[in-house]
């Protein structure tokens, strides 16, 4: 059941908490027959509760969808819930349906989001300000400096831009030298010195098995639906790491954007490219499966890493 799921994804997180798991993260959708999470806010908010170490990411977070000054809460209380762990990376988002589920105008999304950007960081900065003839200031105030609770995503050079001016760390969805140049570039063009990017480093969406072909057989057609539901969001203007064009369980498994390790394998990934992309609940993957993933990674990947 979804419930079921979301419990299940929470004690995860707590099982994460106590091994060398980095970061849990969560991405927002929304008009998804699936049930694509529509509300991170709580589940980072109940990870929040169940740990003490993790660091806690939304990304990426559809801003245009929320009122700027709501957001700004939602973040300072996230913050100060998690003792600073933490993040949202924001988005424009590439789904016009979302859009015209909360009447708003795709057409206009990028001006509509340099505007709600300017709000958002004002009232995290503490800034007073009038809106809708009420004078206002944040309260209660976030403890972390915006540049490690607020980065932006994006896969365009106009991300990159918007970035840069804005002083925030970049997170591109994608390892383009284009948006690598294009963020430097803004960056120091408005006075916010060379920046931070962070490129995602062509990661994949990964679980663990000792038998990767009997685990296919099992879980396969989930992976594909997940790659067929995301692929039929596709937009022209949209590129990320994360879209594979396989669309049975033989081309998926070959383009390696999916892909399910030995805990050898898993360990010898995680040395390779410094990340290791875990996914044990994907398009709704039974949970003992996903917890067979974690199990291994703490039994036998975590030794192979000493």
């Amino acid at each position: 059941s979804a419930g079921g799921l979301y419990r299940e994804a929470i004690e995860m997180a707590a099982w994460a908490d106590r091994r060398r798991i980095g970061l849990v993260g969560f991405s927002e959708h929304h008009v998804t027959p699936e049930g694509f999470l529509p509300a991170p806010f709580p589940m980072a908010a109940a990870v929040a509760a169940r740990t003490r170490r993790v660091r806690i990411s939304i990304a990426a977070l559809l801003v245009n969808l929320y009122d700027p000054i709501h957001l700004a809460e939602e973040i300072a209380v996230l913050d100060l819930l998690s003792q600073g762990r933490f993040s949202v990376t924001l988005g424009l988002g590439y789904r016009e349906i979302e859009y015209r589920a909360f009447g708003i105008d795709w057409a206009d999304r990028g001006r509509r989001l340099d505007g709600n950007l300017e709000i958002l960081l004002a009232a995290l900065r503490g800034e007073s300000f009038v809106r809708h003839g009420v004078e206002m200031a944040l309260a209660p105030l976030p403890a972390s400096p915006i540049p490690g609770l607020v980065t932006m995503g994006g896969n365009s050079v106009a991300a990159a831009r918007r970035a840069g001016r804005s002083g925030l760390v970049f997170c591109p969805a994608l390892d383009d030298p284009e948006l690598v140049a294009a963020y430097h570039e803004a960056s120091r063009s408005a006075g916010n010195g060379e920046g931070v990017l962070v490129s995602p480093n062509s990661p994949a969406t990964t679980l663990i098995d000792e038998d990767p072909d009997r685990a296919w057989a099992e879980v396969g057609a989930f992976l594909v639906h997940h790659a067929e539901t995301y692929g039929a969001w596709a937009h022209p203007d949209r590129r990320a790491y994360a879209e594979a064009k396989g669309r049975s369980i033989e081309t998926l498994r070959d383009e390696g954007k999916y892909r399910i390790l030995t805990p050898e394998e898993a360990a010898r990934a995680l040395r390779e490219t410094g990340s290791l992309h875990l996914a044990p609940l994907t398009s709704g993957i039974d949970p003992r499966f996903g917890w067979k993933t974690l199990e291994l990674f703490e039994s036998r990947v975590e030794p192979l890493l000493a």
